[in-house]
């Protein structure tokens, strides 16, 4: 907060300096107009960053140290946070504004130097932009999650990435979280053996175009509700089989892999499970995905062991043992990668999450980028895809049209020194050792397809 002050100072005699009659007159010149106009511009959007956005946000959070994000006497100070929100929303507008400013002036006649700064400028306004975006939506969000108003439920899905679904893996282990004014509590918890009712029938009336890809199993098994490319049609199935297995109507539904908890143990450090094991950040990927198979045959015994580590690192952050700033940049990562998935059953809430990686949706093209979605589903009836790698390359091949380049590599072991349960045991057909993986490839809206290989 004290540095703002003084960076302040900077942007201010710039665009002093920049904006007088003398510059605007000189800026219609030809060839060295545009180069002091692009200047000025940018002054001008560097100093309104730094009066509208960062020193009303720097006074709002002076109060607000690491430590006030942690929890004291096992709540969290959710109050505090949504205090943070009137001034979030300025900077986000402001420095939104200021990226747009920016984006506006034109590359083609500036000198080598000049585009070089107005460059750098764009990349660090469209960086904060993005901080500040993030940071208004979660004070508008986490006071509401964690109970500021009442008391919350959540269902969380933990996918189990050894055996893909388009969203990264089946639903494993599931636990219910409630929240109310601050307080955390671990009030249930499950496993896909629980849930019976719903295997005959669908729990809810599926589109034509979702029948035609996957039939009712995404709505008829709670390991495929994740096998749908989107979150948002995902999450409300796996609400509605926990509403008929436990009778508790959730207030959202939050999806987690282990490799989102090797990242908050990071934050939290390891600990300690009730089979003695420590689970920490480096062990948890290849415990939770490999290494319960070879220890334990039972699938009941395996979930047990899934259901102690969720209950573990749950605990861990209720008690307040994660570092404050590691346990956002831990989220931060895992939401960058898609690994972390939020659904509100509150239409206002779930529009907080639009346009984020939070909300798991299938890819949108714009204006400006064309974006193709590449889905992996685990057909071996397995745990073999903890030993697939898979790469995805895009390229132009010309004004109107593209290449999708999907690459599987099966780096498992002899699969004689793997249990049946890993290897499927040829039960679906698919020799020991190998995996069979479907794939389903999103096209841009209009998009055809000229030709695929195999």
């Amino acid at each position: 907060a004290s540095a703002l002050g003084e960076v302040a100072v900077d942007p201010s005699a710039a665009r002093s300096l920049t904006g007088d009659p003398i510059w605007a007159a000189a800026s219609a010149l030809p060839w060295v107009g545009p180069q002091l106009a692009a200047v000025s511009q940018v002054a001008a959007a560097i100093d309104d960053v730094a009066a509208d956005a960062l020193g009303p946000l720097s006074d709002a959070a002076s109060g607000l140290s690491a430590d006030a994000l942690r929890p004291v006497d096992g709540a969290f100070d959710v109050a505090r946070i949504a205090a943070l929100e009137p001034a979030a929303g300025a900077a986000a507008q402001s420095l939104a504004t200021a990226a747009v400013d920016l984006d506006g002036i034109d590359d083609v006649p500036l000198l080598g130097v000049v585009r070089t700064a107005v460059g750098q400028a764009r990349e660090l306004v469209a960086e904060a932009a993005g901080s500040a975006d993030a940071l208004h939506r979660a004070t508008q969000l986490v006071p509401a999650v964690l109970g500021l108003d009442g008391p919350r439920s959540y269902l969380v899905v933990f996918q189990n990435n050894a055996e893909w679904r388009s969203m990264g893996g089946i639903v494993g282990a599931v636990a219910q979280i409630s929240t109310d004014g601050g307080r955390l509590s671990l009030t249930a918890q499950g496993s896909s053996g629980d849930f019976r009712s719903s295997q005959d029938d669908p729990v809810v009336a599926l589109p034509d175009e979702i029948l035609d890809i996957f039939d009712t199993r995404p709505a008829r098994f709670i390991q495929n509700v994740t096998q749908l490319p989107d979150f948002t049609l995902g999450a409300p199935i796996a609400r509605e089989m926990w509403l008929r297995e436990r009778g508790t109507a959730v207030d959202g539904v939050v999806a987690l892999d282990p490799v989102s908890l090797s990242y908050i143990l990071r934050a939290t450090g390891p600990v300690t499970l009730p089979t003695g094991d420590q689970l920490t950040s480096d062990n948890a990927v290849s415990l939770l995905l490999d290494e319960v198979y070879r220890r334990y045959e039972e699938p009941a015994a395996q979930d047990a062991f899934f259901q102690s580590a969720a209950a573990a690192v749950f605990q861990a952050l209720a008690d307040g043992r994660a570092d404050p700033g590691a346990l956002v940049d831990a989220l931060t990562e895992a939401g960058e990668q898609r690994r972390l998935l939020v659904w509100s059953t509150d239409a206002a809430e779930q529009a907080i999450l639009d346009g984020t990686t939070l909300q798991g949706a299938l890819p949108v093209t714009d204006a400006e980028r064309t974006e193709f979605g590449v889905y992996l589903n685990d057909g071996t009836g397995s745990k073999m895809d903890y030993h697939l790698g898979v790469d995805v390359e895009t390229a132009w091949c010309g004004a109107d049209s593209a290449s999708v380049r999907v690459t599987l590599r099966n780096d498992a072991p002899d699969p004689s020194t793997l249990p049946d349960y890993v290897t499927g045991g040829g039960a679906f057909g698919v020799p020991v050792g190998e995996a069979l993986t479907g794939g389903y490839v999103y096209l841009p809206e209009g998009g055809t397809l000229a030709h695929q290989r195999l």
